[in-house]
């Protein structure tokens, strides 16, 4: 099972969440009732509709990251999909572009997927993140602690 098939199978409990086709047509999509969060478009590779806001707060740390890729100008974002950190890592952030969407409470169904081939994973060190799935109050305990290293000291998500 690849990384990326871990991936959708953790997202696939989430209650918030539910897949389909995205409206690229490429790959599989997790939405919510109001706009898609998270592409799968390869085995390596997901696509994250993070927005504006939550990229530029992270902006320093998801620059840090290898397994991130930014497109300039852009509310998604790219995680390569390597091993389970990656998978971790990329659950986390779902987490956070859930929470980023509420607060921006958008009238239309978000920024159509920019997707234009599969992201070619490259070697690099993994990045260790714990999971939590969102609730309803925001991120559990353990996200947050967790999300501490992609989220500058003072700034919190929820």
């Amino acid at each position: 099972m690849t990384a990326a098939h871990r991936a959708m199978a953790q997202l696939e409990t989430w209650p918030n969440l539910v897949s389909g086709s995205p409206r690229c047509a490429v790959g599989q999509a997790f939405r919510t009732t109001e706009y898609e969060v998270v592409h799968f478009h390869s085995d390596h590779a997901a696509d994250l509709h993070l927005t504006h806001p939550a990229i530029e707060r992270l902006l320093p740390e998801l620059r840090r990251s290898s397994a991130i890729r930014l497109t300039p100008g852009s509310a998604w974002l790219t995680v390569l999909l390597d091993c389970d950190a990656d998978v971790e890592l990329l659950l986390s952030l779902v987490s956070v572009a859930l929470k980023a969407h509420g607060d921006v409470r958008q009238c239309h169904p978000g920024a159509p997927c920019e997707w234009y081939g599969s992201a070619a994973p490259s070697p690099r060190a993994a990045v260790g993140v714990v999971v939590a799935a969102p609730t309803p109050h925001g991120l559990v305990p353990a996200a947050r602690r967790a999300l501490g290293r992609l989220i500058p000291h003072g700034h919190r998500p929820g």
